[in-house]
Protein backbone atom coordinates (compact mmCIF):
# COMPACT_ATOMS: atom_id res chain seq x y z
CA UNK A 1 0.00 0.00 0.00
CA UNK A 2 1.05 3.62 -0.98
CA UNK A 3 1.67 5.94 2.15
CA UNK A 4 -0.03 9.01 1.88
CA UNK A 5 1.89 12.31 2.14
CA UNK A 6 0.08 15.53 1.96
CA UNK A 7 2.10 17.31 -0.57
CA UNK A 8 1.92 20.62 1.18
CA UNK A 9 3.85 18.87 4.45
CA UNK A 10 6.18 18.08 1.91
CA UNK A 11 7.09 21.43 0.16
CA UNK A 12 7.02 22.31 4.27
CA UNK A 13 9.81 20.16 5.57
CA UNK A 14 12.01 21.07 2.00
CA UNK A 15 11.52 24.49 3.16
CA UNK A 16 12.86 24.18 7.00
CA UNK A 17 15.78 21.86 5.56
CA UNK A 18 16.63 24.92 2.94
CA UNK A 19 16.59 27.63 5.81
CA UNK A 20 18.77 25.86 7.81
CA UNK A 21 21.66 25.77 5.79
CA UNK A 22 24.91 27.30 6.28
CA UNK A 23 26.53 29.81 4.50
CA UNK A 24 24.98 31.39 0.67
CA UNK A 25 22.54 28.81 -1.38
CA UNK A 26 23.87 27.57 -4.70
CA UNK A 27 21.82 28.11 -7.77
CA UNK A 28 21.66 24.08 -8.40
CA UNK A 29 20.32 24.12 -4.26
CA UNK A 30 17.70 26.85 -5.50
CA UNK A 31 16.74 25.28 -8.64
CA UNK A 32 16.38 21.85 -6.79
CA UNK A 33 13.89 23.82 -4.24
CA UNK A 34 12.19 25.50 -7.03
CA UNK A 35 11.53 21.57 -8.70
CA UNK A 36 10.61 20.06 -5.61
CA UNK A 37 7.92 22.75 -4.90
CA UNK A 38 6.35 22.46 -8.61
CA UNK A 39 6.28 18.69 -7.96
CA UNK A 40 4.38 19.58 -4.44
CA UNK A 41 2.23 21.61 -6.50
CA UNK A 42 1.80 19.17 -8.99
CA UNK A 43 0.48 16.50 -6.89
CA UNK A 44 -1.80 19.04 -5.04
CA UNK A 45 -3.84 19.56 -8.29
CA UNK A 46 -3.82 15.47 -9.38
CA UNK A 47 -5.29 14.92 -6.22
CA UNK A 48 -8.28 17.95 -6.55
CA UNK A 49 -8.38 16.77 -10.17
CA UNK A 50 -8.59 13.28 -9.18
CA UNK A 51 -11.23 13.87 -6.24
CA UNK A 52 -13.25 16.27 -8.99
CA UNK A 53 -14.09 12.67 -11.28
CA UNK A 54 -16.69 11.94 -8.94
CA UNK A 55 -15.07 8.52 -9.13
CA UNK A 56 -17.08 6.56 -7.02
CA UNK A 57 -20.04 7.41 -9.45
CA UNK A 58 -18.81 6.57 -12.09
CA UNK A 59 -17.79 3.46 -10.94
CA UNK A 60 -20.89 2.76 -9.61
CA UNK A 61 -23.08 3.93 -11.93
CA UNK A 62 -21.40 4.92 -15.76
CA UNK A 63 -19.77 2.07 -15.93
CA UNK A 64 -22.05 -0.56 -15.34
CA UNK A 65 -24.44 1.93 -17.31
CA UNK A 66 -22.08 2.22 -19.99
CA UNK A 67 -21.69 -2.22 -20.50
CA UNK A 68 -25.87 -2.70 -19.84
CA UNK A 69 -26.43 -0.54 -22.92
CA UNK A 70 -23.14 -2.12 -24.44
CA UNK A 71 -25.33 -5.45 -23.83
CA UNK A 72 -28.38 -4.13 -24.95
CA UNK A 73 -26.96 -3.60 -28.37
CA UNK A 74 -25.86 -6.87 -28.56
CA UNK A 75 -28.74 -8.54 -28.02
CA UNK A 76 -30.63 -6.04 -30.20
CA UNK A 77 -27.85 -6.71 -33.05
CA UNK A 78 -28.58 -10.68 -32.04
CA UNK A 79 -32.00 -10.41 -32.59
CA UNK A 80 -32.03 -8.35 -36.13
CA UNK A 81 -29.55 -10.88 -37.45
CA UNK A 82 -31.82 -13.24 -36.11
CA UNK A 83 -34.75 -11.79 -38.28
CA UNK A 84 -32.97 -10.92 -41.14
CA UNK A 85 -31.38 -14.17 -41.18
CA UNK A 86 -35.24 -15.99 -41.18
CA UNK A 87 -36.51 -13.63 -44.19
CA UNK A 88 -32.92 -14.68 -46.05
CA UNK A 89 -34.05 -18.58 -45.36
CA UNK A 90 -37.97 -17.73 -46.92
CA UNK A 91 -36.31 -15.60 -49.70
CA UNK A 92 -34.42 -18.86 -50.60
CA UNK A 93 -37.07 -21.25 -50.69
CA UNK A 94 -38.82 -19.20 -52.76
CA UNK A 95 -36.00 -18.59 -55.23
CA UNK A 96 -35.90 -22.53 -55.54
CA UNK A 97 -39.34 -22.25 -56.92
CA UNK A 98 -38.29 -20.02 -59.93
CA UNK A 99 -36.17 -20.74 -63.40
CA UNK A 100 -33.29 -18.92 -64.65
CA UNK A 101 -32.21 -15.66 -64.07
CA UNK A 102 -34.77 -14.68 -61.29
CA UNK A 103 -33.75 -17.60 -59.42
CA UNK A 104 -30.00 -16.73 -59.68
CA UNK A 105 -30.42 -13.06 -59.41
CA UNK A 106 -32.53 -13.91 -55.66
CA UNK A 107 -29.85 -16.86 -54.78
CA UNK A 108 -26.95 -14.34 -55.22
CA UNK A 109 -28.71 -11.39 -52.69
CA UNK A 110 -29.48 -14.17 -50.58
CA UNK A 111 -25.92 -14.99 -50.23
CA UNK A 112 -24.79 -11.42 -49.82
CA UNK A 113 -27.39 -10.97 -47.07
CA UNK A 114 -25.28 -14.48 -45.33
CA UNK A 115 -22.15 -12.72 -45.60
CA UNK A 116 -23.00 -9.19 -44.20
CA UNK A 117 -24.81 -10.65 -41.35
CA UNK A 118 -21.49 -10.95 -40.21
CA UNK A 119 -21.78 -7.95 -39.04
CA UNK A 120 -22.85 -9.22 -35.48
CA UNK A 121 -20.11 -11.32 -34.88
CA UNK A 122 -17.75 -8.49 -35.24
CA UNK A 123 -20.17 -6.20 -33.39
CA UNK A 124 -20.36 -8.59 -31.19
CA UNK A 125 -16.48 -8.83 -30.44
CA UNK A 126 -15.67 -5.30 -30.50
CA UNK A 127 -17.93 -4.48 -27.82
CA UNK A 128 -16.38 -7.58 -25.50
CA UNK A 129 -13.42 -5.36 -26.31
CA UNK A 130 -14.65 -2.09 -25.34
CA UNK A 131 -16.31 -3.81 -22.38
CA UNK A 132 -13.16 -4.93 -21.39
CA UNK A 133 -11.72 -1.75 -21.88
CA UNK A 134 -14.16 -0.11 -19.59
CA UNK A 135 -13.17 -2.50 -16.91
CA UNK A 136 -9.22 -1.61 -16.92
CA UNK A 137 -10.09 2.50 -16.76
CA UNK A 138 -12.54 1.42 -13.94
CA UNK A 139 -9.56 -0.57 -12.06
CA UNK A 140 -6.90 2.47 -12.90
CA UNK A 141 -9.27 4.59 -11.48
CA UNK A 142 -9.97 2.16 -8.63
CA UNK A 143 -5.99 2.34 -8.01
CA UNK A 144 -5.54 6.23 -8.78
CA UNK A 145 -7.86 6.94 -6.31
CA UNK A 146 -6.76 4.81 -2.94
CA UNK A 147 -2.95 6.24 -4.08
CA UNK A 148 -4.45 9.64 -3.32
CA UNK A 149 -5.93 8.18 -0.23
CA UNK A 150 -9.23 6.30 -0.98
CA UNK A 151 -12.64 7.14 -1.82
CA UNK A 152 -13.53 9.13 1.43
CA UNK A 153 -10.97 11.50 0.93
CA UNK A 154 -11.90 11.95 -2.55
CA UNK A 155 -15.68 12.43 -1.32
CA UNK A 156 -14.60 15.58 0.71
CA UNK A 157 -13.75 17.32 -1.61
CA UNK A 158 -16.29 16.58 -4.39
CA UNK A 159 -18.16 19.31 -5.95
CA UNK A 160 -21.97 18.69 -5.97
CA UNK A 161 -23.62 19.25 -9.21
CA UNK A 162 -26.14 21.94 -10.62
CA UNK A 163 -29.62 21.38 -11.57
CA UNK A 164 -30.20 18.88 -13.98
CA UNK A 165 -30.85 20.57 -17.43
CA UNK A 166 -33.00 18.90 -20.65
CA UNK A 167 -29.94 17.44 -22.09
CA UNK A 168 -29.26 14.69 -18.54
CA UNK A 169 -32.84 13.91 -18.97
CA UNK A 170 -32.87 13.17 -22.59
CA UNK A 171 -31.49 9.82 -22.61
CA UNK A 172 -32.47 8.19 -25.19
CA UNK A 173 -34.06 4.19 -25.77
CA UNK A 174 -34.16 2.54 -22.48
CA UNK A 175 -33.19 -0.88 -21.24
CA UNK A 176 -35.39 -3.22 -21.76
CA UNK A 177 -35.64 -3.23 -17.64
CA UNK A 178 -36.08 0.22 -17.69
CA UNK A 179 -38.66 1.15 -20.54
CA UNK A 180 -41.96 1.82 -20.08
CA UNK A 181 -44.68 -0.93 -20.71
CA UNK A 182 -46.91 0.38 -23.75
CA UNK A 183 -49.67 0.03 -21.02
CA UNK A 184 -48.42 3.13 -18.64
CA UNK A 185 -47.65 5.21 -22.10
CA UNK A 186 -51.58 4.59 -23.14
CA UNK A 187 -52.93 5.07 -19.67
CA UNK A 188 -50.60 8.65 -19.12
CA UNK A 189 -52.03 9.54 -22.61
CA UNK A 190 -55.42 8.78 -21.58
CA UNK A 191 -55.33 10.73 -18.75
CA UNK A 192 -54.40 13.63 -20.51
CA UNK A 193 -58.17 13.82 -22.33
Amino acid sequence: MVAQTDPAMVADVVRQVVSTLQGDLTPADLKLFHEIEELSQYIARARREIAELRTEEIRAHHIPAATDELDAIVAATEEATGSILDSAERIEEVATSLDGPNEQALSEAVTRIYEACNFQDITGQRISKVVKTLKHIELKVDNLVQAFGGYAAAQETIRRPGPLSDDDLLNGPALPAEACKQDEIDALLASFD
